[in-house]
């Protein structure tokens, strides 16, 4: 059954809409505001969605553009209810990326009608997807192993950092990038006051330190060993020669983007509208989906309490303060030497607001 998202901070309109939709066997998800809608749209991947655009704490408008900005949001269709039929505000919808604009009051088939046409090019659409990438997935198809960058490791001489060393600065030129052999590595930004904010983390068998590699510039952040980690150093030179004779090497690599933006994307939601306690269980959540050996029970780390609050993007004191109450919640244990266990990762992953 195919799902809608329908955000509408009406309820009377919301529930009309819900009942005129759900009759053509549709499932729908509700939304009372453009801030739930968001989060409801990254956590459903909704088949398509119907948004207001006159709503209290994120507009339409703000919807569109969140949605349209993530990777993993924006391919739904996206179709507007409003009021009203300003020129200036269709014209912004459709440049924003909006599918359909509908005016209310509208006619229960005109509703329907919009979503079916929709639903319909957007099958049609996957159906085409996915015969490319059969054809591209054939075993005759050119290119070969997918651990195609461990290719380029072989023979070379290998580097070992410290933990907390530092790998490259910003500003440092971007020679290559980094095949990490053994170990765990953070890179990071920070602001003119000195505040640390993660912009990702790397494990066994990463590659980091690729996104100026094309226009040559330097790099536009840190990178530091999360532990003592040893890493290989490929020349720009063999990585870009690689990406230009095999297509495998190139389709990882862009997926390998896709995803970095991804995250990024729903980590600057993330800041913008979560409470502090749901920063740090995000953060802990992620260090537990990046290295955690899930065959284990339990998951702990030993991580310094400046790199977790620079991932969960909140100052060190009230990440401590947040870790205590965690722990107190038997939600966490913290060992005499800093480590963290996660006890109850359910739980913290389903902390809300």
């Amino acid at each position: 059954m195919k799902k809608i998202l329908l955000i509408e901070d009406d309820d009377n309109v919301r529930d009309n809409a819900r009942e005129i939709i759900e009759l053509s066997n549709y499932r729908v998800v509700l939304a009372e505001n453009g801030k739930v809608g968001v989060e409801k749209a990254i956590a459903e991947i909704p088949d398509l969605i119907v948004c207001d655009i006159k709503m209290p704490i994120l507009d339409g408008f703000g919807v569109l553009h969140a949605v349209k900005k993530n990777d993993h949001t924006s391919h739904i269709p996206f179709i507007f209810l409003t009021a009203t039929t300003s020129r200036a505000d269709f014209r912004r919808a459709m440049e924003l990326g909006a599918d359909d604009f509908i005016t209310k009051p509208f006619e229960a088939t005109e509703l329907l009608n919009a979503i079916d046409v929709r639903i319909n090019k957007l099958d049609h659409s996957r159906q085409e997807v996915l015969k490319s990438l059969e054809t591209f997935d054939h075993p005759n198809h050119n290119g070969g192993d997918l651990n195609v960058f461990e290719s380029l490791v072989d023979n070379r001489q290998s580097n070992r950092y410290k933990k907390k060393e530092t790998i490259y600065t910003e500003g440092n030129h971007c020679s290559g990038i980094y095949y990490i052999l053994d170990g765990k590595v953070k890179t990071y930004k920070t602001n003119d006051a000195g505040k640390v904010l993660a912009t990702d983390l790397y494990d066994t068998g990463d590659i980091f330190g690729y996104n100026t590699i094309f226009d040559g510039s330097a790099h536009q952040d840190y990178a530091v060993a999360l532990e003592n980690t040893e890493l290989v150093l490929i020349p720009k030179k063999d990585f870009i020669t690689l990406l230009n004779n095999n297509h495998h090497a190139t389709h990882k690599f862009i997926k390998l983007l896709a995803n970095n933006i991804s995250t990024k994307e729903q980590k600057l939601i993330g800041i913008a509208f979560n409470s502090l306690r749901k920063k740090v269980a995000d953060a802990l959540i992620l260090l537990y989906n990046k290295y955690a050996n899930h065959d284990e029970h339990e998951f702990s780390i030993n991580i310094s309490r400046d790199h977790l609050a620079s991932i969960a993007g909140t100052a060190t004191e009230s990440l401590v303060r947040t870790l205590g109450d965690f722990r107190d919640e038997k939600l966490i244990e913290v060992g005499k030497d800093g480590r963290i266990t996660i006890l109850n990762k359910y739980k913290l992953e389903n902390l809300q607001n």
